[in-house]
């Protein structure tokens, strides 16, 4: 014979006390920082997208890739990324004793070098991947290294969008204006491109 379950007296409130919290901390808490987000903080709080034409081109916090001489280019990744798939947020993982790490820093010596014919040093963050594999900013050195290239490429007057790199700088908090700790968005370099 099957016996029915029956709650213990003792359970009642605590079984009360889960309710309660499942509606305040599940549902009413999530949906009050969701309205305050997007009541203060909207373009954050919607991904930080960019758009062209009325359509996200893509988030100022995710990298991507461009290829071509026409673009400015982005950190390396260490994950490599076919079109049209999501990327996924990874490093590689390579600590300064393997020999490996240093192997894929010459040879993204060797690429800088042949894409921006200098025989130079190239920005440090140019050879090194980020930790996240996304990392959507480059230096402000990596870009306008860059500069020469981008400008033969679309027919531009390098010292005219040299300056317009350099208006795009963002400067961290407490850097005093160094101009060696300042960062640009690629992504938003490449659409700034495209604006007519």
């Amino acid at each position: 014979m099957i016996s029915t379950l029956r709650l213990s007296p003792a359970l009642a409130p605590g079984l009360r006390l889960l309710g309660l919290f499942t509606l305040l901390l599940g549902l009413l808490y999530p949906l009050l920082v969701y309205g305050l987000a997007n009541a203060l903080w909207p373009w954050q709080a919607q991904g930080s997208l960019w758009l062209r034409h009325g359509q996200p081109v893509g988030s100022a916090l995710i990298g991507q890739s461009f290829a071509g001489p026409q673009w400015f280019h982005g950190r390396p990744s260490a994950i490599s990324v076919e079109p049209g798939q999501t990327p996924v947020s990874t490093g590689s993982n390579l600590g300064p004793s393997q020999p490996q790490l240093l192997t894929q820093a010459h040879e993204r010596l060797a690429a800088w070098r042949a894409s921006e014919q200098q025989a130079g040093p190239a920005p440090q963050d140019m050879l090194t991947a980020s930790a996240s594999g996304l990392d959507p900013h480059i230096s402000l050195a990596a870009a306008l290294v860059q500069v020469a290239r981008v400008a033969q490429a679309r027919g531009l007057d390098a010292a005219q969008l040299a300056a317009q790199v350099r208006a795009q700088a963002a400067h961290p908090w407490f850097s005093d204006g160094q101009a060696a700790l300042a960062r640009v968005n690629v992504l938003q370099l490449n659409l700034l491109l495209e604006t007519p």
